[in-house]
């Protein structure tokens, strides 16, 4: 099975939950981080159609809207990808800004992972077919 670049208008879920395999989530402090970050990123060798960036706000209805959709149909009420859904959403409500970065090389997620760092990431996380890897 091809993994598939997420866009906006295409939320990977399994089971409810928000599963964007293949791509590193990554929490920024505000959104003049989040740009600069994207930024550094292109520079960095990702393609534009890579990167998907997110203001709080959006992230939070985005976050609404799963969970209620995960609650609803009971199936993933629970389990990391649930907690870590909850947990983007918390971090939205206090103003994170979000970028979603298509890496599924291991290569290209480290460079992910060190440019969020460089830029003061809050966390970041690297979804596989079968685990999530903290990255920060």
């Amino acid at each position: 099975m091809a993994i598939k670049r997420m866009t906006k208008a295409d939320h990977p879920q399994s089971f409810g939950a928000f599963k964007p395999v293949g791509h590193v989530v990554v929490a920024m402090p505000d959104d003049a981080r989040a740009a600069a970050a994207s930024q550094a990123l292109r520079a960095a060798g990702f393609e534009a159609e890579d990167i998907l960036e997110y203001t709080a706000a959006e992230e939070d209805d985005e976050m609404d809207r799963m969970l209620a959709d995960a609650d609803a149909n009971g199936v993933a009420g629970f389990g990391y990808e649930v907690s870590l859904m909850r947990r983007y959403q918390e971090l939205a409500k206090e103003g994170a800004s979000w970028l979603i970065v298509f890496a599924p090389e291991d290569d290209k997620a480290s460079r992910v992972a060190e440019v969020a760092r460089t830029h003061g990431a809050l966390m970041a996380e690297k979804y596989h077919r079968l685990v999530i890897e903290d990255l920060i």
